[in-house]
């Protein structure tokens, strides 16, 4: 069991109540999922439950954790850096029960994350794999050291539709505990019992957060359910008030028009002191409509919605204008030494005591000197048209940032299209050092600048948010910094890596009808089932054999494997 009692967090900069009294227990067989806007303290929480030294840095905590008896394991958001700089060995050597693992079990554990079975073993620096490959790296880690609680920092980011897969029926046969933060609304729908939402209401202002026992579909729906009857509620009662006040106000108007009017004579007699009574009953029967309009209905508070437009009608293209028709023979990538090959079938996993070596279809040793390139992919060919909305799938490590780095670098190049490139990895286009409005600003003129604050407001920051440095926002106000750029840019074609991934399931349903009414093209990389299904028109996966065209359904993307 894992109990938090009247945990209150607040952030060191700007004073900002990240988290107000918040009490919660959780049990064996409980799968819940922290979900809330971006910024909204998520992934602080999951660090306090695990260690409050990782938050102490830029929050502080005053609270009670229970942890029991149970062993907590932890997947951060991003790789740690103490560790992109050793290589798998090392990073193995160091996680709890792995040299009590047996030959079999490495290979099983391999196996079902889709990486050879000598992965482990492999002198390639953590720093260098592709983002999937660090995730399965860090997920096989932690299932090492027996743990009885998984608490998971977007354990869905960038790993192939394949691996998602197997992570759903993880956390659905977890026995324990598992807490997990995720954008991915398929895999939340599929696996979580549990919600707890972390809002931010009124302008940032005020915290609160929901726990509720239920599956998260059921949650939204009960939600939104509620808040519709508070909503009525409220509305009945201020018409009835309306109503109330304007009937009181009459008759207060009539009896002040009596006193006004009373004859000098007759002041003193019965007749004016039962007026005056009249006017003393008229504001005690006010003084108790107050009392009692306190307690009315209060309308639903929530966490408003973000609003973001992207792009304008005139960045339209044309149908039969050709946006891309790249052609290449073989997609290569600098060799490093003993750098470990993912298997492109199950088939090419041997069994404990074969020989160590794994054979390519071709044949050749996965293993090449320095300096040599190794090929990913042959003859990769791709054609967009007009304002089509196309994405890459594949699995990890088959290259598919590659191939989107080199589309981008022909595209960006060229003069009669405006295109703009969101990579994988925000810190390649990011300047961490200055803040959101700096990082946007080109001529630094004061009109400018209200129109940025207008529209950073617009997408949930709060003022001191945009005067912070990009470094110490959240990863999905990171993408939503760089979305921003490409709106303000009139770009009308949009290269992106994963452009869903850091945004939180509340905010996902608006990113992707923003991508998908963009007036442009889109050529993407995804994992997100709803975003492929929802914006893409085509689908490719990438193979060694180059991209094959799939199906387009949520529930078919990955029945076509091939």
């Amino acid at each position: 069991m894992l109990q938090i009692k009247n945990l209150t967090i607040t952030h060191k900069k700007d004073f900002r109540v990240i988290l107000q009294d918040f009490s919660c227990v959780l049990s064996a067989g409980d799968k819940a999922v922290i979900v809330g806007e971006e910024g909204n303290g998520k992934s602080t929480l999951l660090k306090w439950l695990y260690d409050p030294e990782l938050m102490e840095d830029y929050a502080e905590a005053v609270g009670e954790r229970l942890v029991s008896q149970e062993r907590m394991a932890y997947l951060p958001q991003e790789l740690r850096k103490e560790d992109t700089e050793k290589t798998l060995y090392e990073f193995f050597a160091e996680r709890p029960g792995f040299f009590e693992q047996t030959p079999k079990e490495l290979g099983e554990l391999a196996k079902r994350f889709q990486v050879p079975a000598d992965f482990f073993y492999g002198e390639q620096r953590m720093g260098t794999l592709s983002g999937g490959e660090k995730v399965k790296a860090q997920m096989m880690g932690l299932l090492m050291g027996d743990p009885t609680a998984l608490l998971l920092d977007e354990p869905s980011n960038d790993i192939d539709l394949e691996t998602l897969e197997w992570l759903e029926e993880l956390i659905i046969r977890w026995p324990g505990i598992v807490l997990f933060i995720s954008h991915d609304e398929t895999l939340i729908e599929g696996t979580a019992n549990m919600v707890i939402h972390i809002e931010q209401i009124r302008r940032k202002t005020i915290s609160r957060a929901t726990v509720a026992h239920v599956p998260y579909r059921q949650y939204l729906k009960e939600r939104a359910n509620r808040f519709e009857k508070q909503e009525q509620q409220a509305l009945y009662e201020r018409r009835e008030k309306k109503i109330r006040d304007e009937k009181l106000r009459r008759i207060e108007q009539k009896v002040e028009f009596q006193l006004d009017n009373i004859p000098r004579a007759e002041r003193g007699t019965r007749k004016n002191r039962h007026i005056k009574k009249k006017m003393k009953a008229v504001k005690s029967l006010e003084h108790r409509f107050e009392r009692e309009d306190a307690g009315m209905t209060q309308r639903p508070e929530e966490e408003e919605a973000i609003f973001f437009k992207l792009g304008e009608e005139g960045s339209r293209i044309p149908a039969g204008k050709t946006v891309l028709e790249f052609a290449l023979d073989e997609l290569r990538i600098p060799e490093r030494e003993n750098e470990v090959r993912m298997p492109e079938a199950e088939n090419e996993f041997r069994t404990p005591g074969e020989e160590n070596e794994f054979k390519t279809p071709e044949g050749e040793n996965e293993f090449k000197t320095p300096g040599e390139e190794r090929v990913l992919a042959r003859n990769i060919f791709l054609r967009v048209r007009g304002s089509e909305k196309i994405v890459i799938t594949g699995q990890n490590g088959v290259g598919k940032t590659t191939l989107l780095r080199k589309i981008a670098e022909n595209l960006l190049e060229r003069k009669d299209i405006h295109a703009e490139y969101m990579p994988q990895n925000y810190e390649e286009l990011l300047n961490l050092s200055v803040t959101p409005v700096e990082f946007l600003s080109l001529s630094g003129d004061k009109e400018e600048d209200t129109r940025i604050r207008t529209f950073l407001g617009a997408l949930k920051y709060t003022a001191d948010e945009m005067d912070h440095p990009i470094a110490e926002l959240s990863g999905g106000q990171k993408a939503k910094v760089l979305l921003l750029k490409m709106s303000m840019s009139g770009a009308n074609v949009l290269i992106l890596d994963e452009p869903t991934r850091n945004f939180s399931a509340l905010s996902s349903p608006v990113i992707r009808e923003m991508l998908a009414q963009f007036p442009g093209a889109i050529i993407s990389i995804s994992h997100d089932r709803k975003y492929i299904a929802q914006v893409c028109e085509r689908v490719y996966r990438l193979t060694r054999e180059g991209l094959v065209q799939e199906g387009l359904t949520e529930e078919g993307l990955t029945q076509n494997k091939g």
